[in-house]
């Protein structure tokens, strides 16, 4: 008795125009994730610290786990996988999508989670507003460490351009007072991940 093989999340690419071989059906990360930058009202951010790239700081991040996966449901889901924040305890109108999207290339260190060919990828941004002194629980085997920061010393220690750039939009997204001007660090980022 055979089992029936299983489907990758991602389509692969046939070698064949009749099958995928069975050493080929894995699953690949779908190239379109979601950016979720959770600050307090006072614009302090959740800084999270990669795992597999130690000193890598970001904020949550994650890719759909389906092709039609709807976007907040994923930035719902990544938060809580990531953070232990349950998006639906808090206020209502607390994750925002603002309507952005980054794409970019997955650089090389990265690409082996994708399909074979899948170069870029489309990041959509949320935020996510919580109150102070919100408990956070990291998924150790993604994260080591957390750090709470003012924005601007956030978007400092980011490692992802678009990630440094979408927190400095903060002051502007939520309103409040701020220089969404101020430059970003002058240090270099590294390579942006597909997460």
């Amino acid at each position: 008795m055979s089992e029936a093989p299983v489907a990758p999340l991602f389509p692969l690419p046939k070698t064949r125009p009749d099958a995928v071989p069975a050493a080929d059906a894995r699953a690949f990360k779908i190239p379109e994730s979601v950016l979720v930058v959770i600050h307090t009202p006072a614009l302090d951010v959740l800084m999270i610290e990669r795992a597999d790239r130690p000193g890598f700081w970001q904020c949550v991040t994650g890719s759909k786990d389906a092709l039609d996966e709807p976007l907040m449901l994923t930035a719902t889901r990544e938060v809580e996988e990531e953070t232990g924040i349950r998006v639906q305890d808090l206020t209502p109108g607390a994750l925002v999508d603002w309507d952005l999207a980054n794409v970019y290339e997955i650089y090389p260190v990265w690409r082996h989670r994708y399909a074979p060919g899948v170069t870029r990828n489309t990041e959509h941004v949320f935020g996510l507003t919580v109150p102070a002194g919100t408990p956070v629980r990291l998924a150790p085997r993604e994260h080591l460490n957390l750090r709470w920061l003012p924005w601007r010393e956030a978007a400092d220690l980011c490692f992802s351009p678009s990630n440094a750039e979408a927190i400095l939009q903060l002051p502007v997204r939520t309103g409040l007072p701020g220089d969404p001007a101020a430059p970003t660090a002058t240090a270099s980022h590294a390579q942006e991940a597909a997460r």
